[in-house]
């Protein structure tokens, strides 16, 4: 039959194994988070170098649009967001590769941040359309209708495999350079 010493390990492997979730529970616990009810964004503030700039809904509605048709793992369904490009939005307040430089863009991120505190970090590469394929919107609209219970502004990214880098509520976007 089984030696002890068989037995011992198949249950110390059986009791290690129960205290181990799995990475796709970890990650929808994470997730959950994103998901506490918060205030709606009204604003959008954006920082660069020090200096703040304040967005309402129609100075966005203003800019130029973009559509990305994005598969929402939360939900298990395809959605499409219309909203700014990050990089149009940044290139506004001065912020583009050309006047980066060649080696600042790569020290660079932009921390985006909801209502509720919850904040994530990209790499300016990453936002930057002829750096990187994702397309990195700030939407303004789900399914042609109004964000709703997301707030009035949502980081979305297109090629995020889950949205727990979306930010529901945005209401802050901050650039920052890394000497």
């Amino acid at each position: 039959m089984f030696s002890r010493r068989t037995l011992a390990a198949a249950f110390a492997i059986a009791a290690f194994a129960s205290q181990i979730q799995p990475v796709h529970a970890q990650m929808a616990k994470m997730e959950e988070h994103t998901h506490k009810p918060s205030a709606p964004s009204t604003s959008l503030s954006l920082t660069v170098a020090g200096k703040t700039t304040t967005y309402a809904l129609a100075d966005l509605q203003a800019m130029p649009q973009k559509t990305v048709t994005v598969h929402n793992a939360h939900a298990n369904t395809d959605e499409t967001y219309t909203g700014v490009l990050v990089s149009d939005l940044l290139a506004k307040v001065g912020v583009t590769p050309e006047k980066l430089g060649n080696k600042a863009i790569y020290h660079s991120y932009l921390k985006a941040e909801g209502t509720d505190a919850y904040w994530v970090l990209y790499s300016a590469t990453e936002i930057e359309p002829a750096m990187h394929k994702s397309t990195a919107i700030i939407a303004l609209t789900v399914g042609g209708k109004p964000i709703g219970e997301d707030g009035v502004f949502k980081f979305v990214a297109s090629d995020d495999v889950h949205p727990a880098r979306w930010v529901r509520n945005l209401k802050a976007l901050t650039f920052v350079t890394v000497e």
